[in-house]
């Protein structure tokens, strides 16, 4: 290979041609016939026993280019790359070939969209809101209401009437204009009444029904719901098995030694520092998303749309990869989440635009920074892998190099640095936000 000549031709974009000689080509073609010549039959030789140059006759002599070009391509652009010193971000396009065969090999030219130079107004004394934490004895006592029902035991109700709240198991089936409509029948269906989980009107209903009745509710689908129900009035026939009501535990000393604490105020005080400590951290979690946000906002410099695009492109793929392992594909998960595809694929280009701002951010600062890695810290950082991975250190090592190790521990010490020099200011108050997007 030989690197031509590799010139700007406009902003993150290079134009690079590339020489490959024509012993490479002539190999690379060899190789391409003996990659094939198992699938090629021709009059008077047993299949996979054609000559190449009875091929090349009947064929054409350029028939094997395009796949030996195929094969040294990516080598050939790699190579290129490195000798240019350039980061693409993107694949490379606008292929031209000046002239392909075994004699003279191959010319050719193609473009290539490059990592952007940034510069940073500024990364260090960044301003970021930071709430203060505090814990109220409200906050205390919904604590000690979940602990509650978490220990509430479920005991069956045959002496009156459903109320809201009650769990009641039921059988029902829907009908619109008489006819029963897919998805509107259930058998032994546990619901909670109040909870929400049906459509407005249908739990209220339910109240003061007894076990045994049989009886129909009236309801009307909400517009926003699915096109073939949205808006059209409907009859469920129900029937009432069972009521249930959940018995909730003494708030006594015995309870809080089942939470391990001897008494109700030693567990009160150890939610009080179990609610600071998660309080706590979720303001910083809060102060450090907008330090990044602070930070992307300090990126100047012409970034190529396809950096967002393919990052997006990535969440998407990431996020249905994840959706998969649930048995479900994207679309599908989404309409069950009442979200739309192109709305979904827009919120994840908006996400990507910051992601790749603060990517290219904490490289520019490892940079600035002079920040290096030694050869300990990366024998740690194997060592954590191979512990978390439940592997040898040595297979880790197989698989990652420690050129990789070593590039991410330089990107989360910059990161670390920009937090550890933000500024925390307290938070705007509510009006004064209003006021300032009003003024926007």
């Amino acid at each position: 290979m030989s690197l031509v000549s590799a010139n700007k031709t406009d902003t993150n974009t290079y134009t690079i041609e590339i020489s490959v000689t024509p012993e490479d080509f002539a190999a690379a073609v060899q190789k391409a016939y003996l990659k094939n010549r198992k699938s090629i039959q021709l009059p008077g030789f047993r299949k996979g026993k054609a000559p190449r140059q009875m091929i090349e006759k009947l064929y054409g002599s350029d028939f094997f280019y395009e796949e030996a070009l195929e094969a040294i391509f990516p080598e050939e652009i790699e190579a290129a790359y490195k000798e240019a010193d350039i980061t693409p971000v993107d694949q490379p396009r606008d292929l031209d070939i000046k002239h392909m065969n075994v004699t003279e090999g191959v010319d050719f030219t193609v473009n290539v969209t490059v990592k952007p130079e940034i510069t940073l107004t500024q990364y260090k004394g960044l301003e970021a809101p930071k709430a203060e934490v505090t814990v109220t004895d409200e906050d205390i006592e919904s604590e000690i209401k979940f602990m509650l029902d978490r220990g509430s035991r479920i005991v069956d109700v045959d002496n009156r009437a459903a109320l809201d709240g009650d769990i009641t198991v039921i059988d029902f089936e829907g009908f619109v204009d008489g006819v029963a409509f897919e998805g509107g029948k259930g058998e032994d269906y546990s619901l909670t009444l109040g909870s929400g989980q049906f459509i407005p009107g249908f739990e209220e209903q339910i109240v003061g029904h007894s076990i045994g009745e049989e009886f129909d509710i009236n309801v009307t689908f909400p517009e926003n719901y699915a096109e073939e129900l949205a808006s059209k009035d409907a009859v469920f026939k129900i029937k009432l098995k069972e009521i249930k009501v959940k018995e909730l535990p003494e708030l006594d000393d015995e309870f809080a030694k089942d939470q391990d604490y001897d008494t109700v105020a030693d567990m009160k005080e150890g939610i009080r520092a179990d609610l600071k400590a998660h309080k706590e951290e979720h303001a910083q979690h809060d102060f450090e998303d907008a330090v990044v946000a602070a930070l992307c906002d300090n990126v100047e410099g012409e970034i190529p749309d396809v950096m967002y695009d393919n990052k997006a492109d990535e969440s998407v793929q990431n996020f249905a990869n994840r959706v998969a392992q649930q048995g479900l594909d994207l679309e599908t998960y989404l309409m069950y989440m009442g979200m739309d595809l192109d709305a979904f694929k827009a919120n994840m280009r908006d996400r990507a635009v910051n992601e790749v701002k603060y990517q290219l951010a904490i490289e520019k600062i490892a940079e600035l920074e002079n920040i290096a890695v030694e050869d300990s810290e990366i024998e740690e950082e194997y060592a954590k892998m191979a512990e978390n991975y439940g592997l040898d250190v040595e297979k880790v090592k197989e698989v990652i190099s420690s050129e990789i190790i070593a590039e991410q521990l330089k990107l989360q010490a910059a990161s670390k640095l920009v937090i550890d020099n933000a500024v925390a200011v307290a938070p705007k108050a509510e009006e004064e936000k209003k006021e300032e997007e009003s003024a926007e």
